[in-house]
């Protein structure tokens, strides 16, 4: 168990000063795809593990332009809002299906705009990433990881806290949705 510990001590280390670039922190000049998958796979490589995981290909990316998930390039050219797209599409892939991604990004860019939004996703995605580092680390437990909880026992309390908030997340969005839908029906009426 003490192995165990040590190990999660050296991760959390490595993730503590995780940050994702905000949006003035995009670069402004427009890119190509290759440029953008690498800047991407940049970003995220601290936090998602390229070894375990694909995180972006140029198939990816026409998929999610088909898909309308992000905007159709500009003769080839990416620009800061595909970047920010690409790069919470990524995160949130790991745990959302790309249908509840795209009613998510939908919803959360309606209420407040998409710099906002994506500002918001990188504020709070860093803060859960906290939760775990504090957690990993030993330190004094925050939100979810209300209480210390032997070494053991991480993995089940990891897993658990992952699936009820995926489940939060879904039920949110189904909300979102049906919200949308009767404001649209009673904007036709």
């Amino acid at each position: 168990m003490n192995e165990i510990k040590s190990s999660l001590q050296v991760w959390g280390k490595e993730l503590v000063d995780v940050h994702l670039p905000r949006w003035h922190e995009l670069p402004e000049l427009e890119l190509y795809m290759d440029q953008v998958i690498t800047l991407v796979e940049r970003y995220l490589s601290p936090v998602i593990l390229k070894e375990k995981h694909t995180l972006l290909t140029s198939s990816m990316v026409n998929n999610y332009v088909k898909l309308g998930l992000i905007p159709a390039p500009i003769k080839k050219r990416y620009n800061q809002k595909h970047l920010a797209f690409l790069i919470a599409i990524t995160l949130l892939k790991q745990v959302l299906t790309i249908p509840e991604i795209k009613q998510g990004i939908l919803y959360q860019g309606a209420a407040v705009g998409i710099r906002e939004a994506y500002n918001l996703f990188c504020d709070e995605q860093e803060a859960a990433i906290a939760v775990v580092v504090a957690q990993a680390l030993g330190n004094e437990p925050i939100a979810a990881f209300d209480r210390p909880i032997p070494v053991e026992f991480l993995i089940v309390k990891g897993a658990t806290l992952s699936f009820a908030t995926k489940l939060f997340t879904e039920k949110v969005i189904e909300l979102a949705q049906k919200n949308l839908e009767e404001n649209e029906e009673q904007e036709n009426e």
